[in-house]
């Protein structure tokens, strides 16, 4: 009989882990594995993308409102889910005030998990799985909602950015077998909170399909909505890792330098909207600066750029970063932690400073380089950004 494998994950919308779990997907062969996927909230664009041969399991009501707005859980009828994750509101809040925070908070996710997740039903109680796959944190769903002989956790970003309560996160990655990282970069960060992890630790990078990234790009064509003479381009959730509030005041310096027609157009969605908006009145951005919001297929609007920036504080591995590179788009990056292990600057991008102003000096240094771009094109038609063969480390586990 054929391996069984169980993969979970919170939804479908568009973000660089379920782009990444779409080219695993595809990867795996249904002649070697057989694979469930359990999606504990069937929402998202990305739901389309699944290939037909995997087994979705049906959606459980108690899953799909762990995330949801907590009137709409209420009106749900689920009661239990919403009562927990006040219990965890609370303990949170008061880890906070006891506890000094400084960068991105993510240690609410793993309070909601703990609360959470003694209430919800076994997933598919009737089969015990070769592997388990659980594939965005918190994993606390996957250690203790399956049954398997072995299960991988995976980690996507960096630990040296994002504030976490170690002390209970601890616990839930020392019950996996085997902790996936997307980066050398990644496992340096995350060891550095978890030194005692370092066995469990094996690298596999984000499976991408540069053929189904080249077709999409092909769907329509962008460039009646990314217009003008200079056109850069950024994709990602309007949040604090982006770092799009200060994206508008960067454009005012590139601006300031010599490029009036310079049109810088984000494509994405998320709870820092209005401040983004915002940080474009102050900077008088209105031209200039163009949400476009929410994009099912952002392919095209990649292809009508004419340079692709990622001016975040923090990635994982940044997956619209690698799409960019299989369109042969010059990018140019920040300065973040793990910038150097997706782009070798001046070769297939360019790494700038983090800071406003450096960060617009350098844009500025690489629009004015045609031959830099060129030449960086050049090299990205020479590369394969697709990693396809990672899918064998996952064979050899099971």
């Amino acid at each position: 009989m054929k391996p069984r494998i169980i993969i979970l994950i919170h939804y479908m919308e568009l973000g660089g882990a379920e782009m990444a779990l779409i080219g695993l997907l595809n990867a795996l062969s249904p002649e070697k594995v057989n694979v469930d996927l359990f999606i504990y909230s069937h929402q998202g664009p990305l739901m389309k993308f699944i290939p037909k041969w995997v087994n979705i399991i049906p959606e459980i009501k108690s899953y799909s409102m762990i995330e949801r707005p907590m009137i709409e859980a209420l009106r749900c009828g689920s009661l239990g889910v919403v009562s927990r994750r006040l219990m965890a509101k609370y303990a949170h809040h008061k880890y906070v005030k006891n506890t000094p925070i400084s960068g991105d908070d993510s240690s609410a996710l793993q309070f909601v998990a703990d609360c959470v997740t003694p209430i919800l039903p076994t997933i598919n109680p009737s089969v015990t799985y070769d592997l388990c796959i659980s594939f965005l944190t918190p994993h606390n769903i996957g250690r203790d909602k399956v049954k398997a002989h072995k299960r991988i956790a995976w980690i996507h970003t960096d630990y040296s950015i994002v504030n976490v309560n170690a002390e209970k996160e601890l616990p839930v990655w020392q019950a996996y077998n085997h902790i996936a990282s997307i980066s050398p970069d990644v496992t340096r960060s995350f060891l550095r909170t978890f030194p005692t992890l370092k066995h469990k630790i094996i690298e596999i990078e984000n499976i991408l399909s540069p053929d189904f990234v080249r077709t999409r790009a092909e769907e329509f064509d962008a460039s009646s909505e990314v217009k003008g003479p200079t056109k850069l381009l950024s994709i990602g959730r309007y949040c604090t890792a982006k770092n799009y509030d200060n994206l508008p005041d960067i454009c005012r310096r590139i601006i300031k330098a010599g490029f009036p027609d310079l049109k810088w157009y984000i494509i994405g969605y998320g709870g820092d909207e209005m401040l983004i908006r915002t940080k474009i009145e102050e900077s008088g951005m209105q031209n200039h600066v163009i949400l476009l919001g929410k994009r099912d297929n952002p392919y095209p609007y990649i292809k009508a750029c004419d340079i692709y920036v990622q001016p975040s504080r923090y990635e994982g591995k940044s997956i619209t970063v690698r799409e960019a590179q299989m369109l042969c788009k010059p990018v140019v990056v920040t300065n973040y932690p793990t910038a150097k292990s997706q782009v070798t600057d001046g070769i297939d991008g360019c790494i700038v400073p983090l800071d406003n102003q450096g960060c617009a000096d350098g844009i500025i240094r690489f629009i004015r380089d045609n031959n830099l771009r060129q030449q960086i094109t050049a090299n990205l038609q020479t590369r394969d950004y697709g990693s396809i063969s990672e899918v064998e480390k996952i064979y050899q586990l099971i």
